[in-house]
Parts: C-alpha cells; structure tokens; sequence
C-alpha cells in the first residue's frame, strides 16, 4: 500500500484552509485518511502552518512519501532537514 502525506482540502467557496494528512494514494483528495498531521492556511497575511514534527517524521520513516506541495511546506519548516538528518545517521 502506497501512503502519501498530502492535502485535504477544507473550508468554503473561494476560502480554503488544508488539513496536512497521511492518506493511501488511492483514497480520493477530500476522502478517507488515516491520520491528521497538522494543517495549512495560506489565506492568512503570512501562511498559517501547524504540523506535529514528531507524527510527520515518524510517517516518512514508515515509507510515507509526501506530496510536492507539502514537501516545500515540510521545508519551510525544518522538517525536510530533521528527515535527512535522521536518515543519515542510521547508515
């Protein structure tokens, strides 16, 4: 089973906000998942991002791939950098 750490799209007409959550890649955008991560408002002055650091390195160390869209978000905040680092230190 592919896992993917992605967008759930969220709020009303023309004023979303996005629920980060690890989902199965063939589950629909809006549709079932398996946890929520954290989440994103980009409709705020300076983007809204909250997101659990431990659950998302945790998933990517499952095999969870995120998406291209939450990866620059994972970068923004660090979290890209803590998986690299981790990832390095156990070989």
């Amino acid at each position: 089973m592919a896992v993917k750490i992605r967008l759930n799209r969220m709020g009303a007409k023309k004023s979303p906000f996005y629920r980060i959550v690890v989902a199965d890649s063939r589950s629909p955008r809006d549709g079932r998942f398996i946890e929520i991560i954290g989440n994103y408002d980009p409709t705020k002055s300076a983007d809204t991002v909250n997101v659990d650091e431990e659950k998302a390195l945790e998933w990517m160390q499952k095999g969870a791939q995120p998406t291209d869209t939450v990866r620059s978000i994972f970068s923004k905040q660090g979290i890209m950098a803590k998986y690299d680092a981790a990832k390095h230190a156990k070989n």
